[in-house]
């Protein structure tokens, strides 16, 4: 049986601009160097909230607000499983420095699409550009 993680993303928009992040190399090939929205793990006790904030200042050494949630995914990847459930944020500050990501990219909604994205992200992507409802989980 696969584990089940549970992880948060942030959606964290700009001036109409999204930002998104690239991985670095992975144990998971299917993973490396794929883009996502940032966030991670969510640790015990912890809310999905909290664990935003915590994440986002761990991987980019900045501050967010959580406005809303999003949508919650459920992915199936060949060694785990994904219960990734994903917040609209807005930045507080002004810099973010990559402390885990190798890249970064503020993309408007239209040229999301564009790059490699984690299998668990494009759900979002989706609904973001209005393809999709809520019944992702």
């Amino acid at each position: 049986m696969k584990k089940e993680v549970e992880v948060v993303a942030a959606i964290i928009i700009d001036n109409d601009k999204f930002l998104c992040t690239q991985r670095n190399k992975s144990k998971y090939e299917y993973i490396s160097y794929k883009y996502e929205f940032p966030g991670g793990k969510v640790e015990s006790g912890e809310t999905l909230e909290d664990a935003i904030i915590r994440e986002i200042k761990e991987e980019l050494d900045s501050e967010v607000e959580v406005k809303s949630k999003y949508l919650t995914v459920r992915h199936e990847y060949p060694d785990f499983i994904v219960v990734m459930h994903s917040f609209l944020c807005e930045m507080l500050s002004e810099k973010i420095i990559l402390k885990e990501h190798i890249d970064s990219k503020w993309l408007s909604n239209a040229e999301l699409s564009s790059l490699d994205w984690a299998e668990a992200d494009l759900p979002i992507i989706k609904k973001l550009n209005g393809d999709i409802d809520d019944g992702c989980l």
